[in-house]
């Protein structure tokens, strides 16, 4: 014979079920909000760590910047110069690489020598005002006794794609300075 039905005893287990499912319901929801914090403060944490790494690059990238600077001014001061430098070196016609502050200072330093500016070369050409002609490094870039890089923190990487682009000494900035 089958099972008979009491209709007291169904509806107790349905209401014991539907409570017994409200609570997982509950106990899920709880779940998944914790489990939503925990990977959402993962992702902040990774956020502000890669934000610090970038933070940092940019304060060292400045620092090297301002340390360049300074030697250049006590260069200056001492009356070592980079025009000497280069005319030393056989460096007649130069391009310089970067047209940012550094690539405008070497500009404005050299304007009143014998060093000849051919064009300045700048990832950014088109957005550049120079008294000088800016090419970007993909340009046609014509032949020069060196490329000044006044970019020195990314000085390598810019070596190696302009040393496919052109033949002459690809020098850093930097390097003259502190070599004076």
């Amino acid at each position: 014979m089958g099972r008979q039905l009491d209709p007291e005893r169904d509806l107790y287990f349905t209401n014991f079920m539907k409570e017994e499912l409200e609570m997982k319901k509950g106990m899920l929801s709880i779940i998944a909000a914790l489990a939503g914090t925990a990977v959402g403060a993962g992702v902040l944490s990774y956020k502000k760590i890669k934000q610090h790494e970038e933070d940092l690059k940019v304060i060292k990238k400045n620092e090297a910047i301002l340390k360049m600077f300074s030697q250049w001014i006590l260069n200056k001061q001492e009356g070592k110069s980079i025009a000497d430098y280069l005319k030393e070196n056989g460096y007649n016609k130069i391009a310089i690489y970067g047209m940012s502050f550094a690539g405008e200072r070497l500009l404005d330093d050299l304007k009143q020598t014998d060093i000849e500016i051919a064009y300045g070369i700048d990832q950014k050409a088109d957005q550049i005002f120079s008294e000088i002609e800016v090419v970007s490094q993909d340009g046609n870039l014509e032949p020069v006794d060196a490329v000044i890089v006044t970019a020195i923190y990314n000085f390598d990487e810019i070596e190696e794609k302009l040393s496919d682009l052109i033949d002459c000494p690809i020098i850093s900035l930097e390097d003259i300075i502190y070599e004076i």
